[in-house]
C-alpha cells in the first residue's frame, strides 16, 4: 500500500494512494483512527478494506502533507554513507551519528522548502525515512525490521551556518518547512527489498547525490536497534537514515538552494518528492 496524509478542499484526511487516485480512507474510519499514525499502530487493519469503497480524489486535487505530521519523534542518522563522512571530513565511528528533527518543521510533497530570511546557506539532502509501526524498547537486529510499518522519501534540509554554530546538528535542521516528508509512505511489502535500490537527489534537472541503499555505513536494522536502546521507539516514529556524498556545501563553489529552485528525492520503486524553494516572508 502507499499511504498519505493530504489536504482536500481544506479538510486533512488520510489514505491510500492508487494510480493517479487517492482514496480517503479516513473520512470512513474516522471513528476508529483519528490519523494516519493511529492507523499505522493498528497494523492497518481494516485499511485495505475501507479502500474498496472510499471516496476517490484525483491525486492532482491533493495538497501533500508530511506523510505522518504528528510523529513523536523524528531520529535523523548523520554521516552513514562513506561519501559523505569523507567529504566532511569526519572520523570513522563504530555506532550512529543521531540528531533529532522537530515535527513541525516538516512539509509535504509540492510545499515549499523554505529558506529563512537569518541564512542563504539552505542544503539539500536526500534519504529514505523508515516508519516504524511496531514499537519497541532494546530491539535487536534480528527483530528490527518486523518493526518497520514502510517507507517514504525525505528531504533533510539544512540551514548549513546554523549547523555549523557548534558540533550539534540540532539548531540548523529544525527551522520550519525544511524538512520534505512524501508524498506517501510505502508499506514493505510492496517496495521489496531495499539493498540495491537507488536515491537520487536533483536540483534544477541536475543530478547532485546518486547512491544504493547497500552502501550504508549502518543498514537499516542496526539503527533501528541502536535507536531503540536509548528511547523507546513508537509507531508512527520516523527514522532519516542519512544522506550520501554530494550535498551542496562541500562542493567547490558550494551550491546553495536559492527561491525558484526546484529539488527532487527519487528512490526507485517509491516515487519521487519535489519541492520548490521559496523565501521566508519577510
Amino acid at each position: 500500500m502507499r499511504l498519505s496524509t493530504v489536504k482536500i478542499a481544506g479538510r486533512t484526511t488520510w489514505g491510500i494512494v492508487k494510480g493517479d487516485t487517492f482514496r480517503d480512507v479516513g473520512a470512513d474510519l474516522a471513528a476508529r483512527y483519528g490519523d494516519l499514525k493511529a492507523a499505522i499502530a493498528a497494523n492497518f487493519a481494516g485499511v485495505a478494506e475501507a479502500a474498496a469503497s472510499a471516496a476517490a480524489t484525483p491525486i492532482t486535487d491533493l495538497e501533500w502533507l508530511p506523510v505522518v505530521p504528528n510523529p513523536d519523534k523524528i531520529l535523523c542518522v548523520g554521516l552513514n554513507y562513506e561519501t559523505h563522512r569523507k567529504e566532511t571530513g569526519r572520523s570513522e565511528v563504530e555506532n550512529p551519528t543521531i540528531f533529532a528533527r522537530y515535527a513541525n518543521s516538516q512539509t509535504g510533497h509540492l510545499a515549499p522548502i523554505i529558506r529563512p530570511k537569518v541564512s542563504t546557506h539552505l542544503d539539500y539532502e536526500g534519504e529514505l525515512a523508515v516508519i516504524i509501526g511496531k514499537p519497541g524498547r532494546y530491539i535487536s537486529r534480528d527483530e528490527a525490521m518486523r518493526h518497520v510499518a514502510g517507507y517514504a522519501c525525505y528531504n533533510d534540509g539544512s540551514i548549513r551556518d546554523f549547523q555549523y554554530h557548534t558540533h550539534q546538528f540540532t539548531p540548523g535542521k529544525n527551522f520550519p518547512d525544511t524538512g520534505a516528508f512524501g508524498p506517501w509512505m510505502m508499506t514493505p511489502d510492496e517496495l521489496g527489498p531495499l539493498a540495491n535500490l537507488r536515491l537520487q537527489t536533483r536540483l534544477n534537472g541536475q543530478v547532485v547525490q546518486d547512491a544504493t541503499f547497500d552502501q550504508m555505513i549502518f543498514d537499516i536494522a542496526r539503527q533501528i536497534e541502536y535507536c531503540s536502546t536509548f528511547t523507546r521507539l513508537e509507531a508512527g516514529d520516523v527514522i532519516v537514515s542519512g544522506t550520501p556524498g554530494g550535498v551542496g556545501a562541500k562542493r567547490t563553489p558550494p551550491l546553495w538552494m536559492k527561491p525558484g529552485d526546484v529539488v527532487e528525492v527519487e528512490i526507485d520503486r517509491l516515487g519521487i518528492l519535489r519541492n520548490p524553494i521559496k523565501d521566508e516572508v519577510r
